[in-house]
């Protein structure tokens, strides 16, 4: 990984000032590796991993990404940028913790990103518990956002033990470019997914990954062929496969 504060930005005196400039995030890492789940896995991506999170799930698999744990460092948001922009990777993945719980300053984060010209996908893992409104308007408001911003909505369900925090109106946010996910560790889990489509769901690629702990993958799509799930895609998180479960930076 680059460290942020070791970066030196060269600016040009010409260059028109950003509203962003100067703003910093608590930040966890930035690094490229292969994509390990939704509708781009397996292609090489930059992640950019933002530090906190307003849920805290009981299969969480990044629990050095919020508190009680402390950032691992601050960064400006053109050092982000930056950072992002020398792995000249096509995509980018933002996620955490929650990327999108600082607000107007995650906002900024994506509309800096989105002027970077070699990024053409910008896959955002959001928990689920924050409304996408502003973020939605945004994407309709900027060109750049329009043809670059995903949203990934992780759908919590009962054995997460934060499906009460869920935001349902988001789904009217979610375009049929985004994702829409359920980490399912039960049958019970698999039960309320069912229950949630038929009810909240508009459009949107939808995606049942198992607790790799859990639920074995061969279990879940037994159960996706016995419901005919034919708009349903089984998301494996292929990075556990390929590195351990537990390894950072990957």
């Amino acid at each position: 990984m680059t460290d942020a504060r070791q970066l030196t930005l060269e600016t040009d005196n010409n260059e028109t000032s950003r509203p962003w400039d100067g703003v910093r995030l608590p930040m966890v890492e930035v690094f490229e590796t292969i994509e390990g789940e939704g509708t781009q896995a397996g292609y090489m991506t930059t992640f950019v991993r933002i530090f906190n999170c307003n849920l805290r799930c009981t299969w969480c698999d990044t629990p050095y990404s919020y508190a009680p744990e402390k950032p691992v460092y601050y960064a400006s948001i053109a050092e982000t940028a930056l950072q992002v922009k020398m792995f000249a990777n096509p995509r980018v993945c933002l996620t955490g913790g929650e990327p999108l719980m600082h607000g107007e300053k995650s906002r900024m984060l994506l509309r800096a990103l989105g002027e970077l010209g070699p990024i053409e996908d910008i896959h955002v893992e959001t928990n689920g518990a924050i409304d996408l409104t502003p973020f939605r308007r945004d994407r309709e408001t900027n060109e750049q956002l329009f043809r670059k911003v995903r949203f990934i909505v992780d759908y919590k369900l009962p054995s997460s033990g934060e499906m009460g925090k869920m935001v349902s109106s988001n789904f009217a946010c979610l375009g049929p470019q985004d994702e829409v996910k359920f980490v399912i560790g039960s049958r019970t889990d698999f039960d309320t997914a069912l229950s949630v489509l038929k009810t909240h769901y508009q459009q949107g690629h939808v995606l049942f990954s198992p607790v790799f702990e859990s639920m074995p993958a061969e279990e879940l799509a037994a159960l996706m062929i016995e419901h005919r799930l034919k708009h349903v895609k089984l998301n494996v998180q292929i990075h556990k496969y390929i590195w351990d479960p537990h390894r950072r930076g990957v």
